[in-house]
């Protein structure tokens, strides 16, 4: 069976780049491109030795780490289907993807082990903070080829109805996107990334770490987002990837200039709309035009503007190579070797999305102009992006709802100048009850999606059909957050 795999494709790149880093930390080398085969094989014997099976799940809710990442590269080279969690779920939000994805191996933060060996029968293994937690001797390990439709990852991303669905992401699903994008945005051994995204998501995740993974270039790794330390290394880097709000936030450093990002070749914004006065602000303090692409869980990226040609705020470009975009009833449509198998376990939901000849409806409003670039104009659905993360309201209502003296809620986005947008709750009672006790009672949430603000109003607004205008409570509440203007 010949070796279609992504982790084939990174072998391949790791034999190109010899002796280069891969991974740098505060300023140290902790991984050269030398050291993955022998690094991967130890963590995908560990894997085995766990009973873990080619075309097995398994889940991983642990904290940014080097050895995070080469738990995903070992789950690649065993034939495993790598299930990253956010971090910030509870141990009962926990409950409901442990029993979908239905794993052999479930790897947590030592703190969750023995909870959340309560929820499934898989094996639990623990990863600390420092990468620490599971024993990986070294060992020999034989790669497992996959074909090109064999899955490589299961990426949950929520629903309006509140439960997650598994987007089922084959090898080369991953594998054609990757490659697309290093030719797009011209990747080579040459390259220095910045890394501060999670890699629980697919930004930082497939279309961060594979652009190096796949060229040979190498990685300043964060665990999170820090203006200073950021700015710091650029003069060191190359290419930067972030949401808008690393963008807001390094708009508004006194250490931003021309000076400071001129070994810079490239940044890149995605996840979440790019006001076009952040992108103004940074081109006038540092001379480069922000490169806003798009992309979904569900097809990886799917447009980007030009690495040589005009970005245009408050657009995201055109079409990947290889990738059909159109626009049915104002939604965007799309297909290409990146669009994803379906959702696990769920043919209804899929087929509630796909179209015919092969289209999947994104459910995003967009404009296409006539040579094909593609300006993302609003969500047809019920979605908020906050930081970068997507939240779905109705979890949100589901839990407000539930709560003694709520009459009904309405869970809403308004702007806010660092997040982008903020998530409230507008509510109504029919008893005794404050915000406080509200944002009490819906801890059991992952924190990301509690809201900022728990509003309490008479009557929600509704249609003559009844429907909750959320578009009339967003404008009613769109300055919430406005910072004062200066005097």
């Amino acid at each position: 069976m010949s070796d279609a795999s992504l982790y084939a494709r990174i072998a391949r790149a790791a034999a190109a780049a010899g002796d280069r880093p891969l991974l740098i930390e505060d300023g140290r080398v902790t991984l050269a491109w030398a050291e993955l085969d022998a690094a991967t094989a130890a963590w995908a014997a560990a894997l085995a030795r766990a009973g873990a099976r080619p075309g097995d799940r398994i889940v991983v809710q642990v904290e940014k780490s080097a050895a995070n990442v080469l738990l995903y590269l070992a789950a690649l080279r065993a034939g495993l289907v790598y299930v990253p969690l956010n971090t910030a779920y509870t141990v009962d939000e926990l409950a409901y993807f442990l029993a979908d994805a239905d794993p052999s191996v479930v790897v947590v933060d030592p703190s969750r082990a023995e909870a959340v060996g309560g929820l499934t029968g898989a094996t639990v293994l623990t990863l600390d903070a420092a990468g620490g937690g599971i024993e990986t001797p070294p060992a020999a390990f034989e790669t497992v080829p996959r074909a090109p439709d064999d899955l490589a990852a299961i990426l949950y991303t929520s629903g309006t109805t509140g439960r997650s669905k598994g987007a089922m992401l084959s090898q080369d699903n991953l594998a054609s996107n990757a490659e697309a994008l290093v030719a797009l945005w011209r990747f080579t051994q040459d390259d220095v990334l910045i890394h501060a995204l999670p890699i629980y998501h697919v930004h930082g995740l497939f279309v961060a770490l594979h652009c190096v993974l796949l060229s040979g270039a190498a990685i300043r790794f964060h665990a999170a987002f820090d203006a200073n330390r950021v700015l710091a290394e650029m003069a060191e880097s190359t290419v930067l990837m972030g949401v808008p709000t690393f963008y807001v936030r390094l708009a508004a450093h006194p250490g931003l200039t021309r000076a400071a990002a001129a070994n810079m070749r490239l940044f890149v914004s995605g996840s979440a709309p790019l006001l076009e006065s952040t992108f103004a602000e940074f081109e006038a303090k540092t001379g480069h035009r922000i490169l806003e692409r798009y992309g979904m869980t569900e097809a990886g990226m799917i447009t980007s503007n030009p690495y040589a040609g005009d970005r245009v705020p408050g657009t995201v470009g055109y079409p990947l190579p290889g990738v059909e975009a159109r626009i049915v009833d104002e939604v965007l449509q799309i297909r290409g070797p990146n669009l994803f198998k379906g959702y696990w376990r769920n043919p209804e939901k899929t087929a509630e999305d796909m179209r015919e000849g092969g289209w999947f409806a994104t459910g995003d409003i967009a404009t296409m102009a006539p040579d094909g670039r593609v300006a993302i104009t609003g969500r047809a659905k019920d979605l908020i992006i906050a930081g970068g993360l997507n939240i779905y309201p109705k979890e949100i209502e589901l839990a407000i709802d539930a709560i003694p003296g709520i009459g009904e809620s309405a869970v809403i986005g308004v702007p806010h100048p660092d997040l982008g947008e903020a998530v409230v709750a507008v509510c109504t009672r029919n008893g005794e009850v404050d915000e406080a006790e509200v944002l009490a009672a819906i801890q059991g949430l992952a924190r990301f999606k509690q809201p900022r603000r728990v509003l309490f109003t008479d009557a929600l607004p509704r249609n003559a059909m009844g429907k909750v205008q959320k578009a009339e409570l967003r404008k009613m509440h769109a300055a919430l957050f406005a910072v004062p203007a200066a005097v």
